[in-house]
């Protein structure tokens, strides 16, 4: 399926109005950034990732600002997934 997220609802995404759809991807922690370990699960194969809640968010998402609650520590992962990329706007699309 090809979307042309130039024609997304909201293409003018910043970080005060993100809907923070990134923060329900599965993170791989694979660089040292300093993460909390409350915040750290480690998955069936060692491999160690962000902590999400039951209902699929980031544990380190504060539901209410929906901010990330450790923005100065987090993983390289979120520093790499740059609001208004093509790829947040696929993550986008799926909850618009």
């Amino acid at each position: 399926m090809n979307i042309d997220v130039t024609e997304l609802p909201g293409n003018d995404i910043s970080c005060s109005n993100c809907l923070a759809c990134c923060c329900r991807l599965e993170v791989f922690l694979i660089t040292e950034t300093g993460v909390p370990p409350r915040y750290i699960e480690t998955d069936e194969w060692g491999g160690e990732t962000m902590a999400r809640l039951s209902d699929g968010w980031c544990a380190a998402l504060d539901r209410e600002t929906m901010l990330c609650t450790i923005y100065e520590q987090r993983p390289w992962v979120c520093r790499e997934f740059a609001v208004a990329s093509y790829e947040c706007g696929l993550e986008r699309a799926k909850y618009l």
